[in-house]
């Protein structure tokens, strides 16, 4: 069985998908929990089904070796209830198990499977257990789960309410340049640049070279440094291609590797018929602003916060934690962002079941009317269908920006101002 090794009940950060993977597991014979490597999917699976479910792991190459060799032999070495880690290096696996599950059809949660790369992109997957496996993922940590508030609701949301209190811009700066994978998060002594330098390596060397797309390891390693620096900007194919001089072809097929293995968020147009001429070029964001700063070079709050990286570092927050809020709910997030070919804009659009949530980002402690021009552009474009939007700010003061439109302080949107600041370093 799985051991509890290296977590008590009260070091454990609780994650807002527990209640989801509990539900899919008592629902579907297979669950498969996908995300990046490191961002605790083992240490949930510990948490949930340590007591009930045998593990093993895809990464030891003896298993592999006898996965492959002998399938049939493999899981009835190891039979149900088990979770198989990792189980991209090992999908003749999964025939099998659509057999054994098929055998038993009446029993849920027989395997949970885990990966680093979306299962989703595995035809095998798809072939074999559709209809058999829920199909979650687990990012890193999002704000709410880091501060011991893991259903908190967004300030659009029902039951959401605002606090007075606010965390001093310093040590949400902190807490981009370290990141949200658990490791750093928990172990406060570890040296963030070295975690985030040895997993960009492990990322690439094991990731990244098991797709055959990939022939020039350092030539790739350049990409993804290109592409941090156009976190949270719009991307243009053409210029990445030039610069690296690489095909438009080999940064596409790249750019879809990068969105696989869960490294980056691809925010595409909203788009609607409203009569304005609208830019379709998708944007792109970091998933984990760690690994952005460290991609980019940044070492200190000051130098991330004042330069010119700052404002696109602060958008990729906001994304990312948006995106993994929705994520860890077991929920597909609808997130765009609106543009037109005048330049007007707004950072992020946030479809909630058909109400339009319009945000506006804003590196800047002082918002001004002018900040909402974009949300209230938006607004008059989509009529009824806009809700309330909202600009974003580093400030602490929260206040209307003319009709419709509020100026919320970051730390309201992560609630950060829920926590002691001790907890965000």
């Amino acid at each position: 069985m799985i051991t509890h090794d290296e977590e008590d009940g009260s070091g454990y950060l609780g994650r807002s998908i527990e209640p989801i993977l509990l539900r899919a597991s008592r629902e579907f014979p297979a669950v498969a929990l996908t995300g990046p490597r490191q961002s605790g999917k083992t240490t949930l699976l510990r948490r949930l089904f340590g007591e009930t479910h045998h593990y093993v792991s895809m990464e030891r190459p003896d298993m592999t070796m006898a996965a492959m060799s002998d399938p049939a032999g493999f899981l009835a070495l190891y039979p149900a209830p088990l979770v198989i880690d990792e189980i991209q290096y090992a999908p003749v696996l999964l025939p099998y198990i659509k057999d054994l599950i098929d055998s038993h059809r009446r029993r849920k949660g027989q395997y949970i499977l885990t990966g680093s790369q979306n299962l989703l992109l595995l035809d095998k997957v798809t072939e074999s257990l559709a209809g058999r496996i829920a199909v979650l993922r687990l990012l890193p940590f999002s704000w709410r789960e880091v501060i011991r508030m893991p259903q908190l609701p967004l300030p659009w949301e029902q039951g959401w309410t605002a606090s007075g209190s606010h965390v001093h811009p310093t040590h949400i700066w902190r807490c981009f340049l370290r990141g949200w994978y658990p490791e750093p998060v928990v172990d406060r002594r570890r040296n963030w640049l070295l975690w985030h330098a040895s997993y960009a390596q492990t990322y690439i060397e094991r990731d990244v070279r098991s797709l055959k797309q990939i022939g020039d390891l350092t030539l790739f390693q350049s990409f993804l440094r290109a592409i941090a620096a156009r976190s949270g900007q719009l991307l243009n194919i053409t210029d990445v291609s030039r610069d690296l001089g690489i095909a438009v072809n080999t940064v596409k097929q790249w750019l879809s590797i990068l969105e696989a293995t869960f490294q980056v968020i691809i925010l595409r147009p909203y788009f609607t018929n409203v009569g304005k001429r609208l830019v379709k070029t998708p944007k792109v964001y970091f998933t984990d602003t760690g690994t952005l700063c460290y991609l980019v070079g940044l070492k200190d709050p000051e130098h991330a916060s004042s330069g010119p990286m700052g404002g696109c570092i602060l958008e990729t927050a906001v994304v990312s934690d948006i995106f993994k809020t929705i994520v860890h709910r077991g929920e597909i997030p609808h997130i765009y962002f609106w543009r037109t070919s005048h330049g007007t804009e707004v950072d992020i659009v946030v479809d909630a079941g058909g109400r339009l949530i319009p945000l506006e980002v804003k590196l800047s402690s002082t918002p001004r009317l002018a900040m909402a021009a974009g949300v209230r552009s938006f607004r008059e474009a989509f009529g009824s269908m806009a809700a309330h939007g909202y600009v974003i700010h580093t400030g602490d003061v929260r206040l209307p920006l003319g009709e419709g439109v509020t100026a919320l302080p970051a730390s309201d949107l992560w609630a950060a101002s829920e926590c002691e600041e001790g907890d965000l370093l």
